[in-house]
């Protein structure tokens, strides 16, 4: 071990999650990593701690059970571990009409994505507090600045990461904990994932970024204590144009674009 202090990351076996692992332990950081059950975490967490001569702890637990975060935490404790950094990235993207979804569906992205992130981090601030210098990275999306036909949960979801992350920021930079928030396009995160993304246009494949471009950049940017991440020329674009538009053209292009899409669902 090079440090004692712990790096925890939600939703770590596999996509974005397994490629923060990564990226974190090739930077001599100690991992917690969380993920579902059967996830083949432990794997991974065996892999990295053997290339990458660091200390990884795995913790199977289903976090849309507000019970589990409880746990994860009291294990944390339990095993005196000193965690410095908090990645919230577990969450369940979609891509459906609203009235495809099921309302346990639903329920299960809330507390997935909102429920968790904020229970965790409520959860581990007091330790943040005493582990200098300590960061909190959110994981958002950059559907949460567009009003986008099939993203209508998911996107409110991450404006609510968003809304979280500016907000927290701003209260806890007297404590010396820094908050960002990360703000990704599309990324080949999954099988189901990445055939959605095939249904794209030209310009919007072009958009797509493999987790493993997006993670270096997502920790640089958190070291570097920088507010709102955005990975990506393209994406940047996109913001841009969003700015310059008139709302009317730019309802015309996400509406072109979203009736592409085939419905789906994933964990991220």
């Amino acid at each position: 071990m090079h440090n004692h202090f712990y790096t925890l990351i939600t939703g770590a076996s596999e996509g974005f999650g397994k490629a923060l692992a990564i990226e974190c332990a090739n930077r001599k950081m100690n991992l917690i990593l969380v993920a579902l059950p059967d996830s083949k975490l432990y794997a991974l967490a065996e892999f990295i701690k053997q290339k990458y001569k660091v200390d990884v702890i795995a913790l199977e637990k289903d976090l849309t059970i507000e019970e589990n975060c409880i746990w994860v935490f009291k294990e944390v404790e339990q095993l005196r571990l000193s965690v410095n950094m908090l990645i919230n990235n577990v969450g369940i993207g979609s891509t459906m009409l609203f009235s495809e979804g099921s309302v346990s569906f639903y329920q299960k992205q809330l507390k997935l994505n909102v429920i968790a992130t904020t229970l965790l981090t409520s959860l581990f601030l007091d330790m943040l507090k005493s582990n200098k210098p300590s960061h909190i990275l959110n994981v958002g999306s950059l559907c949460s600045f567009f009003f986008l036909a099939k993203k209508q949960v998911y996107g409110a979801t991450k404006s609510y990461i968003y809304f979280f992350s500016k907000s927290l920021r701003r209260e806890l930079r007297s404590d010396g904990i820094n908050v960002s928030v990360i703000c990704p396009g599309g990324m080949n995160t999954n099988a189901s994932v990445m055939a959605t993304n095939k249904s794209n246009n030209w310009l919007m494949r072009m958009s797509i970024m493999d987790p493993e471009d997006v993670a270096p950049i997502a920790i640089k940017g958190l070291l570097n204590r920088k507010e709102i991440i955005i990975p990506g020329r393209i994406n940047k674009l996109f913001l841009l144009a969003d700015k310059l538009l008139p709302p009317i053209i730019n309802e015309m292009i996400s509406n072109h674009h979203m009736k592409k899409f085939k419905s789906v669902s994933a964990i991220e």
